[in-house]
């Protein structure tokens, strides 16, 4: 199967069962995302959406926040991995976005990783979420997903590469949405260390399962037509 025809079964399949995808992680504002996707970063959601509403609590804004330590924040999030990093992460963020954002913030990619603790995949969160852009977040779940379904070239070997492959061939209005797809996928069927092919409705055009499995029957109900 040509690699065009399989985002057009996926587009086709996510639009229909799915057509508003939202992120898991909780919060109210852009700077609430902001914090919650610095913490996220090798840590679940789900333990993210347990520390913050403290954190939010005592730390309501920006301009909150660029008063606080290191020291002060690490007790809200010594449950999340490598909490001493980013609590210094938070610190500095909150103090950059009132120095040099105006406690807003920032729309722009180029931007948003000037913060401290925000790289190329939580930029890409924030421009997509917050602000609707064709912005692609390629984390763990996306970059497996896409490799192995055979959405992007096995010459892809950085999330860099993978998202620009990504961005080819998935419309632009559609590229938040999609991203949400793929990690949602990821998260929940498409597991790494053991995909639960039995239960996903993508197999009829996922190069993983027919690679592993070419001689098995389609399940209908994984016809996408």
């Amino acid at each position: 199967m040509r690699k065009p025809e399989r985002y057009r079964h996926l587009i086709s399949y996510f639009t229909e069962h799915f057509p508003e995808p939202e992120t898991e992680l909780a919060y109210r504002t852009p700077y609430e995302l902001l914090i919650a996707v610095v913490l996220s970063a090798q840590c679940t959601d789900k333990r993210v959406n347990l520390v913050t509403p403290a954190l939010f609590e005592a730390y309501p804004s920006a301009e909150v926040l660029a008063t606080a330590s290191s020291e002060d924040i690490f007790p809200f999030i010594k449950s999340i991995s490598y909490p001493n990093n980013k609590a210094k992460h938070l610190a500095g963020l909150g103090k950059m976005l009132v120095e040099r954002f105006n406690s807003e913030v920032p729309s722009t990619i180029e931007e948003l990783q000037q913060l401290p603790g925000v790289g190329r995949k939580t930029a890409n969160v924030i421009s997509s979420v917050i602000f609707n852009m064709p912005a692609m977040a390629v984390d763990t779940h996306v970059f497996r997903v896409s490799k192995r379904m055979g959405l992007v070239s096995a010459t892809a070997k950085t999330p860099l590469e993978v998202e620009r492959e990504l961005l080819q061939y998935i419309p632009e209005d559609l590229v938040p949405k999609a991203h949400h797809w793929l990690i949602l996928h990821g998260r929940y069927i498409c597991l790494a260390r053991t995909p639960q092919c039995e239960r996903c409705p993508l197999t009829h055009f996922c190069a993983y399962y027919q690679k592993n499995w070419p001689n098995k029957p389609d399940d209908p109900q994984n016809k996408l037509g």
